[in-house]
């Protein structure tokens, strides 16, 4: 195993090993409960689900493996400008490496590319690392959530301007 990864968007393929990665990650930090992501419809066909207009999602790849996952796409009941960093999930494996930071800015690259002039994200407390990172790079938080997720477990919201 080398340090080295790719990302590159989703494919049919990686279904299924990014079903099993939100998965096993989610319920590492308490999110496994109703109001969190992992029970979203969208799990089982994030290919998909990405494959809508103004959405992209990119796996990141490390010794042939997906190890971890990120997307964007239009943040529901919010307006037009708004996009939503959505389910970026990393196992172990792809912690530490570099690969939060790189995904991040894909994500944001295509947020932008897709006509979006706000990013906007929701966790919770527990996630620590995560939010290390969206601080890094550039998120502030915000006091309520936005849009209409349905993750009303989350209890961290962050925004960001494009």
């Amino acid at each position: 195993m080398t340090d080295a990864f790719l990302i590159r968007p989703i494919a049919p393929t990686d279904n299924a090993a990014m079903a099993a990665i939100i998965r096993a990650v989610m319920p590492e930090f308490g999110a496994d409960g109703p109001g969190f992501a992992i029970h979203d419809a969208e799990v089982d066909t994030m290919h998909e689900s990405y494959a809508q207009p103004r959405s992209s999602y990119f796996v990141v790849e490390r010794d042939g493996t997906v190890i971890g996952g990120g997307g964007v796409a239009p943040l529901q009941n919010a307006e037009p400008d708004v996009c939503e960093l959505r389910k970026m999930y990393f196992l172990p494996a792809a912690r530490g490496i570099g690969a939060g930071t790189a995904m991040m800015e894909r994500c944001l690259d295509a947020a932008r590319t897709h006509g979006f002039r706000r990013c906007y994200l929701e966790t919770l407390t527990g996630m620590d690392a995560a939010q290390a990172l969206y601080k890094r790079s550039g998120f502030t938080a915000l006091c309520a959530p936005m849009g209409g997720t349905g993750h009303f477990s989350c209890d961290r919201f962050f925004i960001r301007d494009l």
